[in-house]
């Protein structure tokens, strides 16, 4: 049994898929199911049921997935021991983050660090909130910033930024020169939104519905720009973060008159991992109102 099978067989797991799965490890995927099929082998069970493009796990596969990431975690833990007794500044941190807040928090912080620590590797992946999770319990990321809440115990959660949402309208809407404005002025217009993969979407809608207002969607999409398109269209309306407020976009921003109407950017870490130097010093730098 190789730590590179159990890093295989978690990646597979959280990502539902060995091609998925491939792109996570950078290997190639028929290395990666060959490597998988062969701890099968060892084991004298199959961890996965193939059934087409879907992947699920077996009994044994959910019986010895937790096992698995136990190890690769204690794996880890000695490793970052090591290298907290390094003072170079030549570790690794790993990054996740989701794409709400990727283009708009991370820039000026990554090259903020970088600039501080030039020997250090650094690695930002950017994907969905269910798939950093795994991805921190897996121990393929170091830490990820995600918005709040995040509904699981076993992380360390530390909050970074909290910002006010807006309304996004066409620049000729009726309320476009309003300095605020309630969600429930705007229950007739068609909303364009976030699909409901992204946290985001859950924020927007809950919203709506402390304003009563069920939102009628002519539009979804996973990135704030395709939205904010749409709205300068005149296609809808939308709701957007304060980070995400572009006044090249050709849309207007009013902001939300409900003081709950916000969201929490939050950096997550595994509970009980042990950070290098390096790592520590991300979360420093992410903790900084302002970049150094």
């Amino acid at each position: 049994m190789e730590v590179n099978q159990l890093r295989y067989v978690c990646a597979v797991a959280e990502s539902g898929s060995f091609s998925r799965a491939a792109e996570l490890c950078h290997v190639a995927q028929p290395s990666l199911s060959q490597q998988v099929s062969k701890l099968e082998e060892e084991l004298g069970s199959r961890l996965f049921d193939r059934m087409g493009r879907k992947i699920r796990l077996t009994d044994a596969g959910k019986t010895f997935l937790p096992r698995a990431r136990l190890v690769l975690q204690e794996l880890e833990a000695a490793r970052n021991e090591v290298d907290t007794r390094r003072s170079d500044g030549r570790g690794s941190v790993a990054v996740g983050v989701i794409p709400t807040i990727a283009p708009y928090y991370m820039p000026s912080r990554v090259a903020a660090f970088t600039r501080q620590f030039p020997d250090a590797t650094l690695k930002i992946v950017e994907d969905t909130t269910p798939v950093l999770v795994e991805a921190l319990r897996s121990l393929t990321v170091d830490m990820a910033v995600m918005s709040l809440p995040l509904r699981h115990r076993e992380f360390d959660v530390f909050p970074l930024h909290k910002e006010h949402l807006y309304a996004a309208l066409p620049k000729d809407h009726s309320l476009a020169k309003r300095t605020s404005l309630s969600l429930g002025d705007l229950r007739h217009e068609p909303f364009v939104l976030l699909r409901d993969s992204h946290c985001f979407h859950e924020i927007s809608v809950e919203a709506c519905h402390r304003a009563k207002v069920n939102p009628q969607v002519a539009f979804e999409s996973g990135q704030f720009s395709s939205l904010l398109g749409m709205v300068a269209a005149g296609i809808g309306v939308s709701v957007v973060p304060a980070m995400a407020v572009e006044k090249s976009s050709g849309c207007t921003f009013v902001k939300i008159a409900d003081q709950k109407a916000s969201r929490t950017v939050a950096c997550a870490v595994m509970r009980g991992r042990t950070l290098n130097r390096v790592q520590r010093e991300f979360l420093t730098h992410l903790q900084r109102k302002t970049p150094a």
